[in-house]
């Protein structure tokens, strides 16, 4: 009896996999985009009272104000959440998801007068919508500033273009930087240059050169794609290490998935802002080319990449898949690789499309990660489901993989 239901368990359950991943790639695109919506609340709520208000301005001053959706804060995933968003709108000819970002940015920006205002003098990581206030390290502003530039080409307001400007600002002059121009961070330890920062610039550095054509900001973002190279990747390994502290003048242990991630969404944000022939874009190209072919060594059987890229011990990690998915997809698409290089990301959003739920939650995705000298740290990171981490490269990974695979069909 015992032996009849395990089986009808397995049958059971290899049919409800087999369900989810027999799904379109547009019904898997769309049931993540669906559920950001569906859940996205715009709103306050005071802590304090359980009362509700839709804007800053209608609560008391007493009020202990939080926002009552994770998904109109401003942080840097929420950038890439936008991003993803809005090429899901653009591929899928739907303005639902374009006008989510639209009517988020114009939230966030409606309501900063009155936060700032009501929360002056207190510590800035305590307001709503924090990191817009703080601004001190890239992943403050970098990422969210680089959808509040695709924002600004359908909704010209001139708030939109203070806060460009005051990024612009705080990445070209305030950021520490190392002495050969290299952005680092202020912690844990001065002067640590994070892999995860090549995105929080250069997604940004990248539209600023694109949309308001000053070519100083195509010039920083090609000078950092060659820097963060030099300190972080490992010749032997093929693939990056997800720091350098520079008091100690060496890198840390651990090939972390997502941080490699980022070193080539970054690239390939600025391949595709660059024009054709412009100075130091073959440099670029070619450290994409290396990196493409580093990871695809490293890609497993079910076409996932591991939490630790080295490490088939370490659990297969959604995020960095969805980031190594899109950024090959699109490099196909643009035809800065060669085209049979496509099979490394037709594999990985198959892998990819197996942690994505029929309800549009995401799988396997590794929270948000400091910065250790030892590799158990990255081995016990925690999975979560649908963390905000890997939502954004998730989308972009499924529209690209669509536009993929009607070119391949064509050719």
């Amino acid at each position: 009896m015992k032996t009849v239901t395990t089986l009808l368990i397995l049958i059971l359950f290899s049919g409800a996999v087999c369900a989810q991943t027999a799904r379109t790639d547009e019904q898997a695109v769309r049931s993540i985009a669906n559920l950001l919506i569906r859940d996205t609340v715009h709103g306050f709520v005071d802590r304090k009272t359980g009362q509700i208000y839709l804007q800053a301005k209608d609560a008391p001053a007493e009020a202990d104000l939080r926002l009552l959706s994770d998904y109109t804060t401003w942080r840097y995933t929420n950038g890439v959440i936008n991003l993803g968003m809005l090429q899901a709108a653009a591929y899928l000819k739907d303005d639902t998801y374009k006008n989510f970002v639209l009517k988020n940015m114009a939230f966030a920006f409606d309501n900063v007068p009155v936060l700032e205002a009501r929360h002056k003098g207190q510590p800035k990581n305590e307001y709503p919508l924090a990191r817009f206030f703080l601004m001190q390290e890239l992943d403050d502003c970098g990422s969210m500033c680089s959808s509040v530039i695709e924002a600004f080409q359908y909704d010209k307001r001139k708030d939109y273009q203070d806060y460009i400007q005051k990024t612009a600002a705080h990445v070209s002059t305030r950021q520490q930087r190392l002495p050969d121009g290299t952005l680092v961070r202020t912690s844990p330890f001065k002067m640590t240059l994070w892999a995860d920062d090549l995105y929080m610039s250069i997604s940004f550095l990248a539209r600023m050169g694109k949309y308001f054509g000053e070519t100083k900001y195509f010039d920083d973002a090609i000078k950092q794609v060659i820097n963060f190279h030099k300190y972080l990747f490992d010749k032997n390994g093929e693939l990056y290490y997800h720091y350098w502290y520079d008091d100690l003048k060496r890198p840390g242990p651990a090939y972390w998935g997502r941080e490699n991630g980022w070193i080539m969404l970054a690239k390939t944000a600025l391949l595709s802002c660059l024009p054709p022939n412009y100075p130091g874009r073959d440099s670029v190209l070619a450290l994409f080319e290396e990196q493409m072919l580093g990871i695809a060594r490293y890609q497993g059987p079910q076409g996932l990449w591991h939490q630790v890229l080295d490490k088939t011990d370490s659990y297969l990690e959604s995020s960095c898949t969805a980031m190594f998915t899109y950024s090959i997809a699109k490099a196909v698409n643009e035809g800065w690789v060669d085209r049979r290089y496509a099979t490394i990301a037709l594999r990985g959003w198959d892998g990819l499309k197996t942690k994505i739920r029929d309800d549009g939650q995401i799988e396997d995705i590794c929270v948000g990660t400091g910065t250790s000298a030892d590799l158990v740290f990255y081995y016990n990171r925690p999975a979560r489901i649908n963390d905000d981490h890997g939502i954004g490269a998730a989308l972009l990974a499924g529209t690209e993989i669509m536009k993929l695979q009607e070119n391949l069909k064509k050719r």
